[in-house]
């Protein structure tokens, strides 16, 4: 199959793997195409900073080859430290008006010198209390940290067109997949690796905003340290293997416990934090992304200390896929960990 000059695929680069989607719009449906992933050794990006680059490069380089992608065109993805994503409040006026006005109206608001950053804004639409007012959201990236990242791809062989941020690319995923409903608040949270993103919508606008340094890895780590085990042996664990040489099970269950006791508390900080800085708006229901959302005991931890209904999400859902070049049971393993890179390969050539 050509590649046709429209064709774009979404890779995510993350802490732990590099992974890629391709998808295929016809008439307002999207094909799945490809779906690959590989993983990323641990060290290669530490804080969302790229270690080494050039062990990114290769895996880059034989995921396309193996998945046979001949596009070039690439839509990906940064968050972390260096991305600064605010709800801001400006008097109304219009795109234009506040493009030419931006660089002063952010300055106020991010934290690094504004010539060290790319800046981006959407017009989220007038004040609810104040009509002469308008909500605006402000995105801010450190210019050497995604030049970072573009630099990948270009040694990989690859243009990258669209620049996102990992909570937005999801919120694309999950439009698609589940819908927007006016008024209603939601709450969709990226557990992944090493970061996890709060991402809080009222019907189909980011309401706020929060990445919290911990991820899946706290879970391994805390393992390797209180029980002694190797990296391998602390991932088998965490996926629920209980059959460790000298280790008793009941002690990974307390671990783990504890573990997502905290990971989960983080989570709840900032849930709590959106509560107490809006007016009336409550959270309904929560949305889990990202590999560690496959844990049964995180799902159900979280969902009794928020005491909301909470749900993985299942990027593939609205998906129209060919069932004899994809088996579904591994799609539906594989979900979580690629909501960001299917709401990457539902960009266009053109976007911001």
């Amino acid at each position: 199959m050509f590649a046709s000059k429209k064709d774009i695929v979404g890779i995510d680069v993350g802490s732990s793997a590099v992974k890629l989607v391709r998808l295929r719009e016809s008439r307002g449906n999207y094909h799945l195409v490809n779906v690959g992933i590989m993983p990323l050794a641990p060290e290669t990006i530490v804080d969302n900073t790229i270690m080494d680059s050039t062990t990114i490069v290769d895996v880059i380089k034989n995921l396309m080859i193996g998945m046979k992608v001949k596009v070039k065109r690439v839509s990906t993805s940064v968050s972390g430290h260096s991305v600064i994503i605010r709800k801001i409040l400006l008097p109304v006026m219009t795109d234009s008006e506040l493009e030419a006005s931006i660089q002063w109206e952010a300055e106020q608001y991010i934290p690094f010198d504004i010539s060290e950053v790319n800046i981006d804004f959407q017009i989220l639409g007038p004040d609810e209390k104040d009509p002469s007012q308008m909500n605006v959201m402000l995105v801010a990236a450190k210019k050497d940290f995604v030049e970072d990242f573009v630099s990948i791809f270009a040694e990989s062989g690859l243009e990258p067109i669209v620049m996102d941020i990992d909570c937005f690319a999801v919120e694309n995923m999950f439009d698609y997949n589940y819908g927007f409903v006016d008024n209603e608040v939601v709450a969709l949270i990226d557990l992944g690796a090493s970061a996890t993103s709060v991402n809080v919508l009222k019907g189909e606008v980011s309401v706020f905003t929060r990445d919290i340094q911990a991820g899946g890895n706290l879970l391994s780590e805390e393992l390797q340290k209180r029980l002694g085990v190797s990296s391998e042996e602390a991932e088998r664990a965490k996926l629920g293997d209980r059959d460790i040489a000298d280790v008793d099970p009941d002690s990974i269950d307390e671990v783990l416990r504890d573990a997502i006791e905290n990971l989960v508390q983080e989570v709840q900080r900032s849930l709590d934090f959106f509560t107490a800085t809006s007016s009336e708006d409550r959270v309904t229901k929560v949305y889990l992304a990202g590999g560690v959302s496959s844990s049964t005991q995180v799902r159900e931890t979280l969902e009794a200390r928020l005491a909301i209904p909470t749900e993985r999400v299942d990027p593939f859902r609205n998906l129209t896929i060919n069932e004899k070049e994809f088996d579904s049971e591994y799609l539906e393993a594989i979900g979580p960990m690629f909501s960001v890179a299917v709401g990457l390969a539902m960009r266009k050539v053109g976007d911001k």
